[in-house]
């Protein structure tokens, strides 16, 4: 039986929504710097509502029922014929954006059904997925998540850059550090990452400054100084939400890395009200580590 060879690829999840420009320079980055190929995807999915679509099947009136439900099946047909073509234009701009950063191996892949379920299905081979806060059909308040984003950071088991519309290349990194397993890994990862080759990096641990939270901090430091990082490293109390929020904006932090459902207080940050306040909060991205 011959052994399947698994190819992995920064991924980009594009829409129509103000963060997609983001969503295609942070992918060429990372396409860039890990020398990995880079795949944009747009996913179509005929079975959402369009924006304030309405049900008029209650108000139909005898006779004339029969004709206005194949009039709407048209629409839907046309429809799903004009989503198409919006997402295959809006990957080849993506593609020759990408192009024109220096990224030589760019694909665009236009897929059906919902994008949590698609993405998921396309696991196997992401290296890292790039995504925007929100989505297209998401309210366009400042402080709203994309339920979508919630969505796939609970089911995805890799590493997931959620970007603001705007790049900016990071120069500082900040790594939100518990001791738990999961937070050594992603110590572990970003230290010999090449995405962070050459990037200052900072280690914060959220709560009482006492002799076990400092060999924390000495290991993780220790892990980054002798994969050649510049490292700075801090032990703070508080709310971890607004610790990392105070610390982020103190110390001009341009990318956040946290661990996902871990066995500690990091933990809480990726299940309810905290993670959203989290993610909300970030005006910068936030790499969420597996």
């Amino acid at each position: 039986m011959t052994e399947r060879v698994v190819n992995q690829y920064v991924v980009a999840a594009i829409d129509g929504s103000r963060f997609s420009e983001g969503v295609c320079d942070y992918a060429a980055w990372a396409s860039l710097a890990l020398d990995v190929p880079l795949t944009f995807v747009h996913v179509v999915d005929n079975h959402s509502p369009a924006p304030a679509e309405q049900n008029l099947s209650g108000n139909l009136h005898f006779g004339a029922r029969e004709h206005l439900l194949e009039e709407l099946s048209t629409l839907d047909e046309q429809r799903a014929k004009v989503n198409r073509e919006q997402g295959r234009l809006m990957l080849e701009a993506a593609q020759t954006r990408a192009s024109e950063k220096g990224v030589s191996i760019c694909d665009t892949r236009q897929l059906n059904g919902t994008l949590v379920e698609t993405l998921v299905e396309l696991e196997e081979d992401v290296r890292l997925l790039i995504m925007g806060k929100r989505g297209e059909t998401a309210h366009q308040a400042s402080d709203h998540l994309g339920a979508n984003l919630e969505r796939v950071v609970r089911e995805m088991h890799r590493p997931i850059l959620m970007v603001p519309p705007v790049f900016k290349r990071p120069e500082k990194i900040l790594i939100a550090f518990d001791g738990s397993k999961t937070t050594r890994k992603g110590v572990e990862m970003l230290a010999r990452s090449p995405l962070f080759t050459g990037i200052e990096c900072h280690v914060l641990v959220v709560g009482v400054d006492n002799a076990e939270h400092h060999l924390e901090l000495g290991w993780a430091l220790g892990a980054l100084r002798n994969a050649g990082h510049r490292v700075e490293g801090s032990i703070r109390a508080g709310k971890v939400d607004e610790v990392l929020q105070i610390y982020t904006a103190e110390q001009d932090i341009d990318l956040l890395v946290m661990g996902a459902y871990g066995h500690s207080r990091i933990r809480h940050l990726l299940i309810g009200s905290t993670t959203t306040a989290m993610l909300r909060g970030s005006q910068i991205p936030v790499l969420i580590l597996r």
